[in-house]
């Protein structure tokens, strides 16, 4: 969707809810394309939320304890 700034103006709330449910509106300025608005997205490498992979991760009871090939490394 393509909008001026003058329509921008006139219904901020409609564009704006149409930017959030995911459609990407592109506001226009002098014929020229001026800024684009569009749904929020988490910022890549943000942290998921506490919780989110519960259950989907196992670590071994032995982790924490080396392979006699690390022995030299530990003397």
């Amino acid at each position: 969707m393509s909008v001026t700034v003058a329509e921008m103006k006139a219904n901020l709330s409609e564009i704006l809810r149409k930017a959030a449910s995911g459609e990407e509106v592109i506001v226009t300025k002098h014929g020229k394309p001026f800024v684009t608005v569009g749904p929020h997205k988490p910022m890549a490498g943000s942290l998921p939320r506490i919780g989110a992979f519960k259950g989907q991760i196992k670590i071994s009871d032995d982790f924490d304890e080396l392979g006699p090939e690390w022995d030299e490394y530990i003397k």
